[in-house]
């Protein structure tokens, strides 16, 4: 019984180690048409090795993105036009940051770091639904992490192995 009692919880240990391994987003929850700062938080580097470069890919929808240097690493934007044009206070965006670069760093295998950037979530997105910003960790000797995975409707992010860190979309408050 205390045999069965043990493995359970080193099963469960391990699967909540792996759970906690993702690349996450500080916040969980924006309203429609607010100002979002997203702290992306990078746990490790890959199979041991460190992290030299982080990518994120923009979600469609979220616009005039600033991403936040940081001491250490180059960033870098690549720019691109929307799908569609968002209101920016009255005027119309088409063109923006569609992916942010932070290169020439060196997170360990064993260190945490933040990269964080910010920008505008769209008042037309839907209230309920989940935003994504895929990442990829890139690290030396060409191994990459890719935290890309999004779900399909009806499937839960939990279920993925390599799940995009999401945000989920309230409704928007106050004018």
């Amino acid at each position: 019984m205390l045999k069965k009692i043990t493995t359970t919880a080193a099963i469960l240990m391990v699967g909540s180690t792996a759970a906690l391994a993702h690349v996450t987003l500080e916040g969980k929850e924006a309203p429609l048409g607010s100002t979002y700062k997203a702290v992306l938080r990078v746990p490790h580097g890959c199979e041991g090795k460190p992290t030299n470069t982080v990518r994120v890919q923009i979600p469609e929808g979220f616009y005039g993105v600033k991403p936040q240097p940081k001491a250490g690493w180059t960033l870098g934007k690549v720019k691109g036009a929307y799908a569609k044009a968002y209101d920016n206070h009255g005027s119309p965006v088409t063109e923006g940051v569609k992916e942010v670069v932070w290169s020439g760093g060196n997170l360990g295998d064993d260190e945490y770091e933040e990269f964080v950037l910010r920008g505008t979530i769209a008042v037309d997105l839907k209230a309920g639904d989940m935003l994504y910003f895929p990442v990829i960790q890139e690290c030396p000797e060409g191994l990459k992490e890719r935290w890309i995975e999004v779900p399909a409707a009806g499937q839960k992010a939990s279920d993925l192995e390599l799940p995009a860190p999401g945000v989920k979309l309230l409704q928007k408050t106050g004018n």
